[in-house]
């Protein structure tokens, strides 16, 4: 018998949202949008996106030793803008994604960089998230929804990120030997066109993921209609060994906004994870998420019943990045 039922592949917390403005120790507007790692003592650390009444965003880590909830929030920002040596991170800095590189033993923070340009994409490192050591504006303005890939390909390193015009906006991937000089750079992932719940404009949610059959990548599309926007999350999987060639693609969305949090607050009807940690069965996952730009939220999800959806929602896709065309068709896939 056919369920008409939609597959849950992410499942929310009972505790969300499980950090909010309240829980600050200092005075904040909203806290959302956190990068995420598992730390060596196996706690979880957020570096969370916090806003003032300003409208500027800060960084700020919280620590739980299970992830979910205890945390423990620095007493002031963790990574505050440096408008004087930095002057593209004047209005603030939002939206980190953290790679742990093990080549380096560091952390990799990709984070957006707001100046009077715009948003562009910025990146620091740092061992102990305490001293970070920034490398400056990668990304110029209008750019952003930025990760770099956990492993180093022919030793260069892997950036994913977003350019923007008045028009569109799509996913795409430079590669750099320093992390200051980036090219190389080709279309990842195109936005569909038309009524597709991704169509038009579309971002890297949290940095890739790495399983057996390539890199499981969540990002989010936004379809605009007469009341506004809605933020959804959808997935697609490349090659491990060449990231920019894309194999498959969820043709619909399979996580969106339906909680009180989630569809009201600053930005309505929004779900935007930026992190996750895997358990040590290297299967279930832990995805943060700003619910609304007002809240962060917690949702589980396995990483083998992600794939196996992909298999059954997904298009097969062959192709270089730009060049992508479904198997059997004419028609490109977006």
């Amino acid at each position: 018998m056919r369920s008409s039922e939609y597959e849950v592949l992410l499942h929310r917390h009972p505790n969300n949202p499980i950090l909010t403005a309240k829980d600050w120790p200092y005075p904040i507007h909203t806290v959302f949008n956190p990068g995420a790692t598992r730390l060596k003592d196996g706690s979880t650390l957020l570096l969370c996106r916090a806003e003032d009444r300003r409208g500027i965003s800060h960084l700020c880590a919280a620590r739980s030793r299970n992830g979910i909830d205890n945390w423990i929030i620095d007493s002031e920002p963790t990574f505050a803008p440096d408008p004087i040596n930095y002057p593209e991170e004047v209005w603030g800095i939002e939206d980190p994604r953290i790679t742990y590189m093990p080549d380096i033993q560091e952390y990799l923070v990709a984070y957006t960089a707001f100046g009077k340009s715009g948003p562009g994409v910025a990146i620091a490192s740092t061992t102990d998230f305490v001293n970070f050591q920034r490398y400056g504006l990668v990304m110029h303005a209008d750019d952003k929804d930025a990760a770099i890939f956990p492993r180093r390909f022919n030793g260069e390193y892997a950036l994913i990120h977003r350019p923007s015009t008045e028009t569109s906006a799509h996913m795409w991937i430079s590669f750099s030997p320093d992390l200051h000089n980036w090219g190389r750079t080709m279309l990842l992932l195109p936005a569909r066109r038309g009524a597709w719940w991704d169509a038009r404009k579309i971002g890297l949610s949290p940095p890739p993921i790495e399983t057996e059959e390539g890199w499981l990548v969540m990002y989010h599309g936004v379809r605009r209609h007469a009341s506004g926007s809605i933020y959804r999350l959808g997935l697609a999987l490349f090659d491990l060994k060449h990231p920019e060639i894309c194999l498959k693609r969820g043709n619909v969305w399979m996580f969106g906004p339906e909680e009180p949090y989630e569809l009201v607050g600053d930005v309505g009807s929004a779900v935007f994870p930026c992190g996750y940690t895997v358990d040590d069965d290297q299967d279930g996952i832990n995805f943060y998420y700003g619910a609304a730009d007002s809240s962060i939220c917690l949702a589980t999800a396995s990483i083998s019943q992600m794939l196996n959806w992909l298999n059954q929602e997904g298009n097969q896709l062959t192709g270089v990045a730009g060049q992508i065309a479904e198997q059997g068709s004419d028609e490109p896939p977006y």
